[in-house]
């Protein structure tokens, strides 16, 4: 259920576009609490096309939207931020009509996102789902043992190759999106989101040596669950249960052709802060990296382990 916040925040929001675009059509995903104003929409190959997808909350709406438009192009997403801190969420809600204006004048400036297109195969090698209907991730597809007390044996091959029998509590494959997600927590790299690659991370790996890699987009990742695999593997995507591979069983994960389109929030710079920024150091106006802040303020990336207390009272 939506908080009261929230609430507020969507009918203000639907109050402000019929206001000043008249003639834009809303439409909202089809459930019990669509706001006044706005028409259903569902997905699916008969959908509506949309052309600016808004969401309001955390990251993980954002990875809601995205599963929205699992069979094909995604608009633009326009992301705000209900007092939630997140990488997705450059917007603050606050700051809608100026986001909302730098899109509708031609303003605004996107990072295509990578997402990853998984395909099941059972231990006959058929699909387990129907043509064209992979599942597309906007983070990251992860392996786990689940409640199972034993590790799972993974066989990860690459572009065909045989690389290595992992033995693990799982394996994680995430885009550059996902690096700063679970894969992060798991030892694994940041790379930056405007890259094109697949992340491979392994969970508390039996071996020492087993380290992370990065592969190229047109790498094709296939994890099968080993023969000796004393548990099956639960797959979990972008956050959501989905799956259970048998030993035998197995998916393929590559880069998906349809990536998320995100708006940036040096759109909304406004021109006397852009002159101000011209003649200053770093990036100029609509050039600078959201990424790099965000590392920064939401990661504190390499900052010091001393707090500020010890550093009050300290005498150095």
């Amino acid at each position: 259920m939506r908080t009261q916040p929230v609430i507020l925040a969507i009918d203000a929001f639907l109050e402000h576009v019929h206001a000043t675009y008249p003639g834009v059509r809303v439409f909202h995903e089809d459930r019990k609490d669509i706001p006044h104003g706005a028409e259903v929409w569902r997905p699916g190959p008969n959908a509506q096309n949309i052309d600016l997808v808004v969401t309001l909350g955390g990251d993980g709406t954002i990875l809601h939207a995205s599963s929205l438009f699992s069979s094909g192009a995604v608009p633009p997403v326009l992301s705000f931020s209900m007092g939630t801190l997140g990488f997705l969420l450059p917007f603050h809600i606050d700051d809608f009509a100026k986001a909302l204006e730098s899109v509708f004048t031609r303003k605004a400036t996107i990072l295509n996102r990578m997402r990853l297109a998984c395909t099941f195969y059972d231990n006959n090698l058929s699909k387990k789902t129907a043509e064209g209907d992979d599942w597309q991730v906007m983070n990251e597809i992860a392996l786990h043992r689940g409640s199972s007390p034993h590790l799972n044996t993974i066989d990860i091959f690459v572009d065909g190759q045989h690389l290595t029998e992992a033995v693990s509590d799982g394996l994680i494959v995430s885009t550059p999106t996902g690096s700063t997600a679970y894969s992060l927590s798991a030892g694994g790299p940041i790379v930056h989101p405007s890259l094109s690659a697949l992340v491979l991370t392994p969970i508390c790996p039996r071996s020492l040596s087993f380290r992370p890699l990065v592969f190229p987009s047109s790498s094709v990742v296939t994890l099968r669950i080993g023969d000796r695999s004393r548990a099956p593997a639960g797959v979990s995507m972008d956050g959501r249960t989905s799956h259970v591979l048998n030993p035998g069983e197995s998916v393929n994960v590559q880069a998906s052709p349809f990536p998320v389109p995100c708006i940036n929030r040096s759109s909304i710079i406004d021109s006397s802060t852009a002159e101000e920024l011209q003649h200053s150091e770093g990036a100029g106006p609509g050039t600078e990296d959201d990424w790099v802040r965000d590392i920064n303020n939401l990661l504190q990336y390499n900052a010091t382990f001393r707090s500020k207390a010890l550093l009050r009272h300290s005498r150095t």
